[in-house]
């Protein structure tokens, strides 16, 4: 089977396109509707909270945001790992 072998790839690949995702900001920005609890985006609400001077919210949500692809690349490193593993024993 090729997939086990590919799977490592294939999640690595889409966790950088993610986290990429999240760091995109002009494109975000240009195709955001940002209608109140419809179209919010992260990237919005943070430039949003910005420019009233909140600084603790706009930290705030780009913590949890940067908590969010720690996890997000935990998870992929132990999926990674366990897949390694089963290659190997086979």
């Amino acid at each position: 089977m090729i997939f086990p072998v590919v799977w490592p790839a294939v999640m690595t690949g889409f966790t950088l396109a993610f986290a990429r995702a999240l760091g995109e900001y002009g494109s975000v920005v240009f195709i955001a509707g940002n209608m109140p609890m419809r179209t919010e985006v992260t990237t919005l609400l943070v430039v949003g909270k910005l420019e009233q001077y909140d600084y603790a919210g706009a930290a705030a949500i780009a913590t949890v945001m940067l908590g969010a692809s720690f996890v997000l690349l935990l998870a992929v490193n132990v999926l990674q790992r366990r897949a390694a593993r089963r290659v190997a024993r086979t």
